[in-house]
């Protein structure tokens, strides 16, 4: 029995790509629940289905079967019989179409998409209820189909592999939307009140060439030796990292970094950024120092997390001297300071381990790093 306030969702074409996110974002934002129509059910199946649903999202057809009279029964009759079945039963369904950025053009595809679109637009007239026509450009993201319709998933699965990618025309430009925000979009188009056909909009889109892609999917790879970190926190660069990395096989989960050691510890970088600095760690032996320099424009900031440790820092010019005592137990970060000769000393009696930024990578060519003794 359904439950109060609880919103069941069909989603046909479950179990693909965009089903498959849709139907995660929908449970999770909402708290909807998710009835599914997948390959092989029938239209019994449909009929059932439809009976128990509050609202539609029709993501099921076909893109690229190896009949060509797929196009017909998977795109267009399959939407035919869905728009009879909610137009028969009687109730109020509001209904998504996710249809194709090729509809209309001159390709089988693209004519079985326009001619699903007409279906539609010809229900919501008849019905007049909510129908929102929702037009896709490539969608990419983390669960999408390598070396079928997606380029972008078929760069990220082959390289994240050390296989070659095939382009014809690196310049070819190409529309992108990432599946994460698509997901919003439809959730947006779920909303939809008003009677008769909308037509959607994506909120967010991308263009790019073939070759930038693939370039900027090798530099994802190249990072992991290099250390130095893409922009990936903000609009294509992020969700191209994502669904990178979603690519990834188990045994490239991980990777080992350098670690420099001597007497003292070890010293090991994690990351770099092209315009944040770096992230660091190292260990310092109980009784031993670290330091002893001064930066004319380099700033850090220290964490200690485990052990206890007193800095020290003399001005260059007033010849000042401070100290403070910091301590795993209680978090707090210390800045080095620029014109400030400063170091670290382990005074616990347990190894000194302490995370480091630098707001700046190391230049082994002209290190804004000088060795005095505070």
């Amino acid at each position: 029995m359904k439950e109060t306030g609880t919103e069941r969702i069909l989603i046909t074409g479950a179990h693909g790509f965009i089903g498959r996110n849709v139907g995660c974002w929908l449970q999770e934002k909402i708290g909807a629940e998710i009835l599914e129509f997948v390959r092989g059910d029938s239209v019994v199946d449909l009929e059932r289905l439809v009976l128990q649903a509050d609202k539609i999202v029709h993501l099921a057809g076909e893109n690229r079967p190896s009949d060509a009279e797929a196009f017909n029964t998977g795109n267009i009759q399959l939407t035919r019989t869905l728009c009879n079945v909610v137009a028969n039963s009687g109730l109020k369904i509001p209904l998504v179409f996710v249809s194709s950025s090729q509809a209309g053009l001159s390709n089988p595809y693209g004519q079985s998409k326009l001619a699903a679109e007409d279906l539609v637009r010809k229900f919501a007239d008849k019905t007049k209820l909510p129908v929102t026509i929702l037009r896709l450009p490539g969608i990419f993201g983390k669960w999408s189909r390598p070396n079928y319709n997606s380029v972008v998933a078929t760069f990220c699965f082959n390289i994240a592999r050390g296989y070659e990618v095939e382009i014809h025309d690196k310049d070819a430009s190409i529309e992108l939307a990432y599946i994460d925000d698509l997901n919003h979009d439809i959730i947006v188009a779920l909303s939809n009140e008003t009677p008769g056909l909308s037509l959607g909009s994506l909120s967010k889109t991308y263009e790019i060439t073939v070759g930038e892609l693939a370039e900027q999917i090798h530099a994802f790879k190249r990072s992991r030796q290099t250390l130095v970190s893409q922009r990936v926190g903000t609009g294509l660069i992020r969700a191209l990292y994502s669904t990178y990395v979603s690519f990834l096989p188990t045994e490239k989960f991980t990777y080992s970094l350098p670690k420099h050691g001597d007497e003292r510890g070890i010293f090991v970088e994690m990351l770099k950024t092209p315009d944040c600095g770096q992230f660091s760690f190292f260990t310092l032996r109980s009784g031993l120092t670290r330091g002893s320099h001064y930066h004319h424009s380099k700033t850090e900031k220290f964490l200690v997390v485990n052990g206890i440790a007193r800095m020290r820092y003399r001005h260059l010019i007033s010849q000042e001297i401070f100290e403070i005592t910091v301590s795993g137990d209680n978090p707090e970060v210390v800045d080095t300071i620029p014109g400030w000769v400063h170091d670290i000393k382990n005074i616990g009696d347990s190894e000194l381990i302490v995370m480091l930024w630098a707001n700046e990578i190391f230049d082994h060519e002209s290190p804004d790093t000088i060795s005095q003794q505070v």
